[in-house]
C-alpha cells in the first residue's frame, strides 16, 4: 500500500488511536485522516492537478504531517521548505520549483515580506497564526474529496537539498519511493503500533519525515512532535510521553549527556536511540551504552536522493564496529566503485553507489544533473567509503572534503574521530586549507566543553599518538560553535569561506 492508503486503513481499524501529539494537542487517526481529506478536497476544488507543487513553509507540528498526507491523498507534490534559510534562498526555491500554492506559518512573515515579486505565483496562500486560514480548511468537513488514481512514478515529494555545495537541487521522490522508505525503516527498526516516535529534528528534512514519522504512521504508531530540540524540554517530553524511540544527530546526544537532568529522567520506556547525519564518535557511543545498556543504539545512513536510506548499523554492532554505517537496508544494493565506475576490492576506498526502490526519480528541471547522478539505476552518492571483511560499510568522507597533502589522501572524519577522544572536546570539525609546499594541510575547529581548557599544542600532541604525521592538524582554532544546517550536518563550506 502507498502511505496514504495505509493511513486510511489505520483510520478504519483504530480510529481512536492517537496518531500525533504536539504540545498539549493529541489527534486521533480518524481526526487526522479527515483533516487530510479536507485539505486535499480543498485543493481539488480550487482546480489543482496531480503533481502540482504545494510549498510547505512550516515548523514542526501535527499540521505539517497533515499537510504532507493531504498532498499524498490528492496526488499533489508536497515541497517542504527549510525554515532556516535566508529569504534569497527561499526565493530561489519558490521560483525554481514554480510551486502553485503556499502553506506557511505567520512567524515567517518577515522572510516572505522580502518576496513580494514572487509571491504572486501562488494561487492560494494558507496561513497558520493570525487568521488561521489553514485551520479553517482542515476543520471544514463539508469539503468533498475524490480519491484520484495514484501511479507508482507520480512525484509525491520534492525536497531541496541543503545546498552544502552549489545551488540547492529539487530532489523528486515518487509515491513508490516514499512507500519503500516507510517499509524499509519500519522493518529495520522493528516498529510496531505500540511505538511512540519522538521527533525533534526538522520535519522539512527528509530524515525526520521519511525515516521516522512516516514509517511510524505506516505501522500504526504515534509520533510525538516537538517544534525544536531543547535538552531540558526534550528530556521532559521523553518521560511524560513515554517515548519508545528517539532520533537525534550526534551533537544532540552530546548535549543531552552533558545535561544534569538526563540522569534524573525516567527513560525506561525508550527501547532505541537512533542517530544519523554524521558518524557517532566512539567515546559518545561508549558513554551511551554504559549509562543505558538496556537501550539499543542504531545508526542510519542515507541521503535525500535515496529517500533517505542506504545502510544501517544495528545495536549488536554498536561497540564492535565503531565508525561503520552498517549493512544495506532490505531490498537495497550498495557497491563501491573507482573513478571509472569499476568495483573496488574489499578494504579499499571507493565512491558509494546505491540501487533500490527508494532511489529518486531525479532532480527537478535538471536532467543533466540527474544523468550525472543516476547511472544504470545506481545512485552515485558522492560519499567515499570502504567495506570490511564482514561486509560492513564505513564512510571515509565526502569526495569534496578529502584533503590531499603532498600526494597523501587525508580523510577529515578520521582526524575528527581522534579529536573526539580528547576529554575536553565537545565538538570538532576538520577541513583542508592551502599550503605553499604540500598543496593542502588539515585545520581543526574545536569546541570545548564548558569550563574546559586546552591548547593547540596539546591537541596536536594527542593526535600525534593516534595518527600518522601527515594527518596531523597543522592549525587548531578554538570556536564557540560549529556552523550547522537544519539536519545537523557541519557546514564545512562556511568554515572554508572564513579563510577567504
Amino acid at each position: 500500500m502507498f502511505v496514504f492508503e495505509q493511513l486510511a486503513e489505520h483510520a478504519k481499524a483504530q480510529p481512536e488511536k492517537i496518531i500525533t501529539t504536539y504540545q498539549d494537542r493529541k489527534m486521533t487517526y480518524r481526526e487526522f485522516y479527515q483533516k487530510a481529506k479536507n485539505l486535499a478536497g480543498y485543493f481539488q476544488s480550487r482546480g489543482y492537478q496531480k503533481e502540482d507543487i504545494i510549498a510547505l513553509y512550516l515548523p514542526n507540528s501535527d499540521y505539517f504531517l497533515i499537510c504532507y498526507y493531504a498532498c499524498q491523498l490528492g496526488g499533489f507534490s508536497i515541497m517542504p521548505v527549510n525554515t532556516k534559510l535566508t529569504y534569497r534562498e527561499v526565493e530561489y526555491i519558490f521560483t525554481h520549483s514554480e510551486a502553485k500554492a503556499l502553506i506557511y506559518d505567520r512567524q515567517y512573515q518577515d522572510v516572505l515580506n522580502h518576496l513580494d515579486h514572487c509571491m504572486s505565483q501562488f494561487k492560494d496562500q494558507l496561513v497558520v497564526g493570525g487568521e488561521e486560514t489553514l485551520k479553517a480548511v482542515l476543520c471544514d468537513d463539508s469539503i468533498p474529496f475524490e480519491q484520484p488514481v495514484i501511479n507508482h512514478d507520480d512525484t509525491a515529494v520534492v525536497f531541496y537539498t541543503s545546498g552544502t555545495t552549489g545551488m540547492p537541487k529539487g530532489v523528486m521522490l515518487s509515491a513508490s519511493n516514499v512507500r519503500a522508505a516507510a517499509r524499509m525503516w519500519s522493518e529495520t527498526m522493528e516498529m510496531t503500533e505500540e511505538d511512540r516516535m519522538h521527533v525533534v529534528t526538522p520535519l522539512f528534512h527528509c530524515a525526520a519525515s521519511h525515516c521516522f514519522s512516516i514509517p511510524t504512521i505506516y505501522k500504526g504508531g504515534t509520533v510525538v512532535i516537538e517544534e525544536a530540540f531543547s535538552p531540558e524540554k526534550t528530556l521532559h517530553t521523553m518521560e511524560k510521553e513515554k517515548v519508545t524511540i528517539f532520533f537525534g544527530v550526534p551533537a544532540m546526544f552530546t548535549i543531552l549527556l552533558n545535561t544534569p537532568k538526563m540522569k534524573k529522567t525516567d527513560l525506561t520506556s525508550i527501547r532505541k536511540f537512533a542517530y544519523g547525519a554524521s558518524p557517532m564518535p566512539y567515546e559518545l557511543v561508549k558513554k551511551l551504552k554504559a549509562l543505558y545498556p538496556e537501550i539499543g543504539v542504531q545508526n542510519l545512513y542515507g541521503q535525500t536522493e535515496n529517500s533517505p536510506g542506504a545502510t544501517t548499523l544495528k545495536d549488536h554492532y554498536a561497540l564492535d564496529k565503531i565508525g561503520s554505517v552498517g549493512e544495506p537496508l532490505p531490498r537495497t544494493e550498495v557497491m563501491l566503485v573507482d573513478e571509472d565506475g569499476h568495483p573496488v576490492p574489499t578494504g579499499e576506498v571507493g565512491e558509494i553507489i546505491v540501487k533500490g526502490p527508494q532511489v529518486m526519480k531525479g532532480y527537478l528541471k535538471d536532467p543533466q544533473a540527474t544523468e550525472n547522478t543516476i547511472k544504470d539505476g545506481w545512485l552515485y552518492s558522492g560519499d567515499l567509503g570502504r567495506f570490511d571483511e564482514e561486509g560492513l560499510l564505513y564512510i571515509v568522507d565526502r569526495k569534496k572534503d578529502m584533503v590531499i597533502r603532498g600526494g597523501e589522501n587525508v580523510y577529515p572524519v578520521e582526524v575528527e574521530e581522534v579529536l573526539y577522544e580528547i576529554p575536553e572536546v565537545l565538538e570538532a570539525a576538520v577541513i583542508g586549507v592551502p599550503h605553499p609546499v604540500y598543496g593542502e594541510v588539515t585545520k581543526a575547529y574545536v569546541v570545548l566543553k564548558e569550563g574546559a581548557s586546552l591548547t593547540e599544542e596539546e591537541v596536536i600532541t594527542y593526535c600525534g599518538t593516534k595518527l600518522a604525521k601527515y594527518k596531523l592538524p597543522a592549525e587548531v582554532d578554538f570556536v564557540d560553535t560549529l556552523p550547522r544546517n537544519a539536519s545537523g550536518k557541519v557546514l564545512k563550506q562556511v568554515l572554508r569561506s572564513e579563510l577567504n
